[in-house]
């Protein structure tokens, strides 16, 4: 199991990721709201603008003020390290 910074020390599972989205659309909105309102979000923004919504398998719906490009590099940077070891 990798771990992905997402951003202020907060750690997620790099194989439990489905999806990393901008949180702009209205349909991940309601997606995120619908997270808050079921208790399944887990806000790792530290009260900054949410950049990135990441959806785990667990049905978790995680915020990041990290942009998604750089969660995406992220994880792409440990998977590239875990082929060279």
């Amino acid at each position: 199991m990798k771990l992905i910074n997402i951003g202020y020390g907060n750690m997620v599972a790099s194989n439990r990721i489905i999806s990393i989205v901008s949180p702009e659309s209205a349909p991940i909105k309601r997606l995120v709201q619908e997270a808050r309102d079921s208790g399944n979000a887990i806000d790792a923004t530290y009260g900054r603008k949410t950049r990135a919504v990441i959806i785990m398998d667990s049905g978790h719906v995680i915020l990041s003020s990290l942009i998604t490009d750089t969660v995406a590099a992220r994880i792409n940077e440990s998977e590239d390290n875990n082929e060279n070891e």
